[in-house]
């Protein structure tokens, strides 16, 4: 079975890496522009999991993640957050919200594979 993705990003330049590095490992990929069509396109798409930028217009990567987590939707897929941001404070915000883990842009290809192959079991 093919493990679906759902990449959230304001960036279409991100949202096309992101699509050819993971269909290219064999991953099933869905994007979103910013959160509020993440979150639309979660119920839809059923991915195994979400990666998320933070800054985005309409609904920030907070807003996906607590959105997610929270009492309408409740799952328990994995999130990551892909963002240029690094600040220990942000990091705590999103693992208190329910993120799982953290990758800073620029992201390495392999790396990333790694980790989606990781967190999706």
């Amino acid at each position: 079975m093919t493990t679906k993705v759902l990449a959230i990003d304001d960036s279409r330049t991100i949202r096309e890496l992101l699509r050819m590095t993971l269909e290219n490992a064999g991953f099933e990929v869905m994007s979103a522009d910013d959160g509020v069509e993440g979150v639309d396109k979660f119920t839809e798409f059923q991915p195994d999991v979400v990666i998320t930028d933070i800054n985005m217009p309409n609904m920030d990567g907070f807003g996906v993640i607590e959105t997610l987590r929270g009492d309408s939707v409740r799952t328990r897929v994995p999130i990551l957050v892909l963002t240029t941001e690094s600040s220990a404070d942000l990091k705590a915000r999103a693992r208190d919200a329910g993120a799982t883990g953290w990758i800073n842009k620029p992201f390495n290809d392999e790396a990333l594979v790694s980790v989606m192959r990781r967190v999706a079991g």
